[in-house]
């Protein structure tokens, strides 16, 4: 089983977390009580300032809840399918806050600092979302947050905001490196399709169907209809809303462009947004050996360029931090005895090797069928052509996220990102 952090695990569970951008706990490298009680046990220092234990048990005890966890029995064979132990947890909890608090210093040595009414600002937006207060209390108690503590989630992501601006590099991509990109990604765009549309009211299908005769039968050009008719925005270049690769349209219209070839026209679609007219304007075929970028069209080439420039900006951003973490000094103490989340997985590993030995014992069944009969046994996810999506690096957004409790991940690849939407840019009415 591939094995996942506990953090990221938790992400991914935490639907009401992550709809408000925050993870259970305290960002704070204050001392505070919560579940395990106010012990004032030490974890950890940072150039001196303390992280204290209940600080890492209050992210763990919360985490386990939010992911359905609380149970001993539950917890112990989520570890051993993970590979983890308590210790391992305590270790990446840890470090997650020790980055943090490192990013905190560093911010400060370079006068980078987030004002109080920015942060409200902040705060209130996220608290329009809510009817009144009481859901807005409700929501915070079941993140696990105080107001005050998501409030320092904020800061601290506006501060890593203002790092990684003030780090990022935004050089000019090589030609050697839009190419050996370009060669990467020309498989996964091949089939792309680009496409134009006129966007009616859906009030007005008797207009729409008039302009669709007028370009089937010839005496009206697309692109003209487009300027004189549509209501998007796209409509001052003729309805151009560019490649199906580098967007994400709504399904109506996805699957429509998708039964169209070069130079074809849809007939009236209809979405959330109106009536469409689409037409198919060209559609990528990936070469059999990429050694241009010149192959790929300007737009594909135009996203790689970004793709490049944020990685090297994220990888900038990671090497600070290291060398941060480097340079720092962390003293990370011996984990105490009697914490909640510590337990014997003596039994949860022997039951976790016996699932493991079954499991191959099944896989060496499939292989064993497979090369009796001569036919290939198809494997769970096996599409070796899928696009690889490890090492996939984000990319800071405008608006900031307020920073994972305990577990601020760097990512320290310098991989070339997901091959799916390198750039996703909607576009227009059609998305």
């Amino acid at each position: 089983m591939e094995k996942y952090t506990f953090m990221k695990a938790f992400c991914a569970f935490g639907v009401a977390v992550a709809c408000m951008g925050v993870a259970a706990g305290c960002s704070s490298t204050e001392n505070n009580s919560g579940t395990s009680g106010n012990s004032g046990a030490v974890a950890a220092t940072v150039n001196g300032t303390e992280i204290y234990e209940d600080q890492i048990t209050n992210t763990i005890q919360s985490n386990r809840e939010q992911m359905g966890l609380s149970d001993e029995s539950a917890w112990g064979q989520w570890l051993a399918q993970n590979k983890a132990t308590p210790e391992s947890i305590r270790s990446e909890i840890i470090d997650g806050f020790v980055t943090q608090e490192v990013v905190r210093q560093g911010a400060a040595a370079q006068n980078i600092s987030v004002s109080g009414e920015t942060v409200q600002s902040y705060v209130e937006q996220m608290k329009s979302n809510y009817n009144d207060d009481a859901a807005w209390q409700a929501a915070l108690a079941s993140a696990g947050v105080t107001e005050d503590e998501y409030r320092e989630n904020i800061e601290l992501s506006l501060i890593m905001q203002q790092l990684n601006e003030s780090l990022a590099t935004n050089a000019e991509p090589t030609e050697d490196q839009i190419l050996e990109y370009a060669k990467m990604y020309a498989t996964y765009y091949d089939g792309a399709k680009k496409s134009s549309h006129i966007l009616f009211d859906a009030s007005d299908e008797a207009t729409a169907q008039e302009v669709l005769d007028k370009i089937k039968d010839g005496s009206l050009d697309f692109a003209e209809a487009a300027q004189q008719y549509s209501i998007d925005s796209s409509a001052s270049d003729g309805g151009n809303v560019g490649w199906d690769k580098l967007t994400q349209f709504v399904t109506e219209y996805q699957t429509s462009l998708d039964g169209l070839d070069k130079g074809e026209v849809s007939d009236l679609i209809t979405s959330q947004f109106g009536i469409h007219i689409i037409k198919c304007t060209d559609v990528f075929k990936a070469p059999e050996e990429v050694t241009s970028s010149d192959q790929l069209p300007a737009e594909f080439v135009e996203s790689i360029k970004s793709l490049i420039v944020n990685n090297n900006n994220s990888k900038a951003y990671s090497d600070w931090v290291a060398a941060q973490k480097e340079a720092a000094d962390i003293v990370i103490n011996e984990m105490p005895e009697g914490l909640p989340y510590d337990i014997d997985m003596s039994q949860y590993e022997s039951q976790s090797d016996q699932k493991a030995i079954n499991d191959g014992a099944t896989e060496g069944s499939a292989e064993g069928l497979a090369g009796e009969t001569g036919e290939t046994v198809n494997q769970e996810n096996g599409d070796e052509n899928a696009p690889a999506t490890e090492g996939n690096v984000d990319v800071p957004s405008n608006e900031p996220a307020p920073a994972t409790e305990g577990n601020q991940e760097v990512d320290t690849s310098n991989d070339p990102g997901t091959p799916e939407n390198p750039e996703a840019q909607g576009e227009g009415s059609a998305q």
